[in-house]
């Protein structure tokens, strides 16, 4: 019967940490980000991430988002699409 009860957490309704909803629209908008602001100054994707975040009314975290913006401008651009 134990094994049951460990089952019980998946089932529809079941228990979520709070902020689940916030960290999927944060990810979801540095991944946005990452793809079309690639190499480019850490203010730039600061913006970019604030403005994202803004329209799902998520207030962003300032250090996570200099942390993002800092790793984001680190990598190379990706060469233009055909």
């Amino acid at each position: 019967m134990n094994a049951l009860t460990a089952l019980s957490g998946l089932s529809v309704g079941g228990r979520r940490d709070p902020g689940w909803q916030v960290q999927l629209r944060v990810d979801y908008v540095v991944n946005q980000v990452m793809q079309t602001h690639r190499g480019q100054s850490e203010d730039t994707i600061k913006q970019a991430i604030q403005d994202g975040l803004r329209v799902y009314g998520v207030v962003p975290n300032k250090r996570q988002i200099s942390q993002y913006a800092q790793a984001i401008s680190a990598l190379p651009q990706l060469p233009p699409s055909r």
